[in-house]
């Protein structure tokens, strides 16, 4: 699994963000392509910077200053026009949901009210774009991050002088573990804090991963306590070690570990027309498991439970389908961990022809899972039983619990 870590040592911000992905390897281009797509005044310029004595790659953009402050519909709007693919604005999406939500929280108004200031303005909008575009092209699957600086001190901002960190960092961060640097100044912005938030599925100072690459994103100020960048680590996931010996064979060998999420909800006035379609559209939103379950409900009413598992990334743009779709008033959410094989998708000769399969390995062991669409179409095409191909797939399986 392809993974990365934010090393926000030194805090983290949507230019900080923007920055570390161009630094591995992102090509500008891409970004400004994202960017022409909006029809904005918006340009990008990357120059390579120090901090401190380290190198690190500013992202800067260019764009005129304005006087009126837009909704979040407004900004879903740009989103909506913009030429990025379906994940990268369901991303950019969830992080500004986050950024009212947390806005909203801190100034005590319905979500819809709320007037996006700083975070509102054509640059903000372009670090948060650019930051999933570029984010979404390194081909990450899971995010984690080492404990965030908020900084100390006061900030000004459109409401006038802040402690930090402002209200509305503060609301992003909950529930995030926190810690100190020795640099005075607001290090972790609304911005950064969202998309932290957003991404991220656990924090942790070293990551179990193979580092393959790094990209440093610089932040504008260059104070002489410690660098102002931050570090984006690239790599692989490395199996966590088995918890303890057994007698099966299989547990002598590594597992890889990681962290979903759950969301599950209640159904009882739902006609099942509508539940199927809400699972299409959820799986179409990235979800990674869409499935039912009949249950009994209060004064014996017979109902569904619908649940969804969901990377952290689009944990809230699933929540939102599930509330228009179903008009359910509530769910629940919970972070579990899962034990997975090393797996990857892999084509198989068959007599009949090449047919896609996953193939899941654990140490020595190793199971071929096939994929129903190739074996239907085969079997269609040879006019033989779905299950003749299955049997022989099955037969490809090496595990020590097949032999």
């Amino acid at each position: 699994m392809r993974v990365a870590h934010f090393d926000c040592f030194s805090g983290i911000s949507g230019d900080m963000v923007l920055g570390a992905v161009l630094d591995a390897g992102v090509p500008a281009e891409a970004i400004r392509a994202a960017f022409d797509s909006l029809g904005l005044p918006i340009t990008l310029e990357v120059e390579r910077v120090r901090r401190n004595g380290f190198a690190a790659t500013l992202a800067t953009i260019h764009a005129p200053d304005e006087e009126t402050h837009r909704h979040l519909a407004d900004i879903e709007a740009i989103i909506a026009r913009s030429a990025l693919t379906e994940k990268q604005q369901a991303t950019a999406r969830t992080i500004f949901h986050r950024l009212g939500t947390a806005e909203a929280a801190a100034h005590g108004m319905p979500l819809e009210r709320v007037h996006f200031h700083e975070v509102g303005a054509l640059d903000s909008i372009a670090d948060i774009l650019g930051a999933a575009v570029g984010l979404d092209l390194l081909g990450v699957e899971r995010f984690t991050s080492r404990p965030v600086p908020p900084g100390s001190g006061t900030v000004k901002c459109a409401h006038g002088i802040m402690p930090i960190p402002a209200p509305a960092t503060a609301h992003l961060l909950q529930g995030v573990p926190l810690t100190t640097a020795p640099a005075r100044g607001e290090l972790t912005t609304p911005t950064g804090a969202a998309i932290l938030t957003t991404l991220v599925s656990e924090y942790v100072d070293t990551p179990a991963m193979t580092i393959e690459s790094i990209g440093c994103g610089a932040g504008t100020r260059d104070p002489i306590e410690l660098p102002n960048i931050l570090r984006l680590m690239i790599g692989t996931a490395t199996p966590h070690p088995a918890p303890s010996p057994a007698s099966d064979s299989t547990s002598r060998f590594p597992q890889a570990v990681d962290t979903i999420w759950v969301i599950e909800t209640n159904l009882d006035d739902c006609p099942p027309e509508i539940i199927g379609y809400t699972t299409e559209r959820l799986f179409t939103a990235g979800a990674r498991d869409v499935f039912t379950q009949p249950i009994q409900m209060k004064k014996q009413r017979p109902g569904v439970l619908l649940t969804v598992l969901a990377d952290a990334a689009n944990r809230d743009t699933l929540e939102t389908i599930l509330f228009r779709e179903t008009g359910t008033f509530g769910m629940r959410r919970y972070p579990v961990e899962r034990s997975t094989l090393d797996r990857e998708s892999v084509a198989v000769d068959t007599p009949w022809g090449t047919v896609r399969a996953k193939r899941g390995q654990r140490g020595d062991f190793v199971i071929l899972t096939p994929e129903y669409e190739d074996c239907a179409r085969v079997a269609r095409e040879r006019n033989i039983p779905l299950r003749d191909v299955y049997s022989f797939l099955h037969q490809q399986n090496t595990g020590p619990s097949h032999a």
